[in-house]
């Protein structure tokens, strides 16, 4: 079936584009996007714990919760943005008997508004951590 030249124009322009690029980190950690496109907001994945590009999974779940929190801040400031200007986070946890010592740390890092938050149990996660966040933050 031949398709239109209008179908594949569109088809084209939801290509991924040149301005695209993946995030620098540490050899084992996957392809994980820094940039989506042009738009409002900044998609942060896959901060995991860690320091100086090494995973520290030997920590308690609320002290990588911290460092998690601290990378993302870092991630933020690089684009001019804040904890203030977080609009959701997604937590995956690999031991949710650890959430309330988790909810504590991520509590304590956001001033009285806090965004939006998923916590989602996994099996496990790179380099042995317990906590990963994922984070939507606006441009405005």
């Amino acid at each position: 079936m031949k398709q239109s030249t209008e179908f594949q124009e569109q088809m084209q322009s939801r290509a991924s584009a040149p301005s695209r690029k993946q995030r620098a980190g540490t050899a084992h950690i996957g392809g994980y996007g820094q940039k989506t496109g042009s738009s409002d907001l900044i998609f942060v994945e896959g901060q995991l714990p860690t320091t100086d590009g090494v995973i520290d999974g030997d920590s308690s779940a609320a002290e990588q919760m911290q460092r998690c929190l601290s990378n993302l801040r870092t991630t933020l400031s690089e684009h001019g943005r804040t904890l203030d200007d977080v609009l959701k986070v997604t937590v995956y946890l690999t031991d949710l008997d650890q959430y309330e010592a988790v909810n504590d740390a991520y509590q304590a890092a956001f001033d009285e508004q806090l965004p939006a938050r998923a916590v989602v149990g996994v099996s496990e996660l790179l380099g042995g951590a317990s906590v990963q966040v994922d984070a939507v933050a606006a441009i405005e």
